[in-house]
């Protein structure tokens, strides 16, 4: 879908990695690259600005090629911190969010997600399965930086929570798009 916005999106490299035996999850290899580099390869297409969400080894991610993005708030405080950080960095109108354990992400994901919130008037959209909401994976206004902001000074933490004070639309995919690879078994699968 042609469109004169413009959107860059987030990966979420950023937590403590406690599922996966305290490794950085982003850095984890997975079928012979490292997880994080199977997210930018398929963000990196559809989108016209790329950052990489992370608080630690910060230069092992920024050999990707990509500009790295500490949370600018203390005490990892989950993924709207790096949510929160990339609104503050990009210049676009929108922002598309993954996290980097979804290696398997579709090649239409910002269209689809971009059509959703365009359709429905939506400042949020939010990817799905015919099964479940994945909150994790979603495209947002970048006007909502003061909104998240807000939310985020107030302790409020959980993505989902945020996402429903917003005017919001769900885009449905594959289920097999958001398999998540979280702990050492789901890597060796």
């Amino acid at each position: 879908m042609p469109t004169t916005e413009r959107v860059a999106a987030v990966v979420l490299a950023g937590g403590q990695g406690r599922r996966m035996g305290g490794a950085d999850k982003g850095l984890v290899e997975y079928r012979g690259r490292p997880l994080v580099e199977w997210v930018l390869a398929a963000l990196a297409p559809q989108v016209d600005e790329l950052v990489v969400s992370a608080n630690r080894n910060l230069e092992a991610y920024a050999a990707f090629g990509y500009r790295v993005l500490p949370d600018t708030l203390p005490d990892y405080p989950g993924p709207l911190a790096g949510v929160l950080a990339a609104l503050e960095a990009v210049q676009a109108d929108w922002l598309l969010v993954a996290p980097c354990d979804t290696p398997h992400l579709p090649p239409d994901l910002a269209a689809h997600l971009l059509a959703a919130a365009r359709q429905a008037n939506a400042v949020l959209a939010v990817a799905a399965d015919t099964g479940r909401v994945h909150h994790s994976c979603f495209i947002v206004r970048c006007d909502q930086r003061d909104h998240l902001a807000a939310t985020l000074t107030r302790g409020e933490r959980a993505v989902r929570h945020w996402q429903a004070r917003l005017a919001s639309a769900t885009a449905v995919f594959d289920v097999a798009c958001f398999a998540n690879v979280n702990t050492p078994d789901d890597v060796r699968s």
